[in-house]
């Protein structure tokens, strides 16, 4: 049947991931960087995505296409959710997913550390002092949680409570000299690509973040490259969701990892 749908025009999409999150739907997804409909059957033909389009790479057409279906939207979101959630403990012996606890430095035993969520102290957070030596002192690290990733981060655990929270684009890390003692220290951390990442969910993922915890402070770090836009407006986003006013500030650099305005 013919019925109006979105049209996106890959020549004109600059990559900025705006629209995907102003699709309520779910319908729109990075794909190489470029905005692309995941299906007609996801696409409701309304527009809301249209005016979060900066370069009018978004359009209204009338042509032959699946009927919406809102059964395969809902089922879509709660798979969206479900990946954005933390997983549930694993029985012991297992890879507990993100079972969030706390443990001295060195500790932990058993369960797989990759995605296990754990708090602690390092030397410097414990205010020791550093190791002799200009190599010693350029690799202390200031991370103080894990895990890092966006989809990955427990939505509530004690460290969340007072902290200055970090959100940053994942090539800022490799980017910027001194990331952790410039940028890291003393905050927590979540970390997301805004083009490569299938960000479905990542807004109510910080949103929940931050309506569930008492954060501080909200500072976004970015690239500056037009994809890179995404983890503002995502931020942005979230903010406004958690109807909290928390102060954010967004920091840019270039490849050189030189700020940039």
């Amino acid at each position: 049947m013919k019925r109006k749908i979105v049209h996106i025009d890959r020549e004109k999409c600059n990559g900025c991931g705006k629209c995907v999150h102003a699709c309520h739907e779910g319908a729109i997804q990075m794909v190489d960087g470029k905005a692309e409909l995941v299906s007609d059957i996801y696409c409701d033909g309304l527009g809301d995505c249209l005016s979060g389009c900066p370069v009018d790479a978004i359009t209204i057409e009338e042509r032959e296409a699946a009927d919406f279906d809102p059964a395969a939207v809902a089922q879509r979101q709660r798979q969206a959710a479900s990946a954005s959630a933390p997983s549930a403990p694993a029985p012991a012996g297992g890879c507990p997913g993100s079972r969030a606890f706390a443990f001295a430095a060195g500790g932990g035993g058993g369960g797989c550390p990759g995605s296990r969520a754990f708090a602690f102290r390092t030397a410097a957070a414990a205010g020791a002092a550093p190791a002799a030596g200009p190599a010693a002192a350029a690799a202390a690290s200031a991370l103080t949680q894990w895990p890092v990733q966006l989809r990955l981060v427990p939505v509530q655990a004690p460290w969340w409570e007072g902290a200055d929270l970090l959100l940053a684009a994942d090539c800022v890390a490799i980017a910027v000299p001194g990331f952790h003692d410039r940028l890291l220290k003393g905050r927590k951390v979540a970390v997301l690509c805004p083009k490569l990442d299938a960000t479905e969910g990542y807004v109510e993922k910080l949103a929940a973040i931050l309506a569930g915890n008492a954060i501080r402070s909200l500072t976004v770090a970015r690239m500056h490259v037009p994809c890179c836009g995404g983890i503002v407006r995502l931020a942005e986003e979230a903010v406004q969701r958690s109807g909290k006013a928390i102060p954010m500030a967004v920091e840019v650099f270039d490849h050189t990892g030189a700020p940039q305005g």
